[in-house]
């Protein structure tokens, strides 16, 4: 992929019930952009052109490292010299605003995952929003490319249309595809 003037690293983070947020978060920060940035010379990549990819879980993961910045508190470990920003962001089927999320659930098992996954006794309380990407929108941030299912009932198409919605308010350059999938 390098002969076509990209390169791929996948990432992988730390998962609960080991580990619980804000974990996740900062070992893609670190782990990988920040580390990636550091080796750039090593690997031959461009540090100034980082971008991010991930579906479900790391589509979350992927639209909170494009919408937080040093100030949220997870820029931690190695590479500290680095950023952890990126220059553009794809979010496939990734939840984006938590409390919502509980809001409109149906689905009592992926509830107990998430509670799970945030070390929480109950939907309410300050972490969903500590933890949604919507909660660190400003206008600075990168571009986003969302691609969501209309039939998704893991991550309702209603999460996409919030994160779209809310960076289009920012004057954040989006796109929203929303994938008709017939049944």
């Amino acid at each position: 992929m390098r002969e076509a003037g990209f390169v791929v690293a996948a990432v992988n983070d730390r998962l609960a019930p080991q580990a619980h947020f804000p974990a996740m978060i900062e070992d893609v920060k670190c782990a990988a952009v920040r580390f990636l940035r550091a080796h750039a010379a090593g690997y031959h990549l461009d540090a100034a052109h980082i971008g991010v990819w991930g579906g479900s879980a790391g589509g979350y993961l992927a639209a909170l490292l494009g919408t937080s910045d040093v100030s949220a508190g997870w820029d931690v470990g190695p590479y500290l010299e680095q950023p952890s920003w990126v220059q553009a962001v794809v979010v496939m089927f990734g939840p984006a605003d938590l409390p919502a999320l509980f809001a409109h659930s149906t689905r009592p098992q992926g509830q107990r995952r998430l509670l799970l996954v945030f070390d929480a006794a109950s939907p309410e309380g300050p972490v969903w929003v500590v933890a949604s990407p919507v909660t660190y929108i400003t206008p600075g941030d990168p571009p986003f490319l969302i691609l969501q299912g209309d039939q998704d009932k893991v991550v309702p198409p209603e999460q996409a249309r919030r994160l779209y919605e809310r960076l289009q308010q920012a004057g954040v350059a989006a796109q929203l595809v929303q994938l008709l999938l017939e049944v």
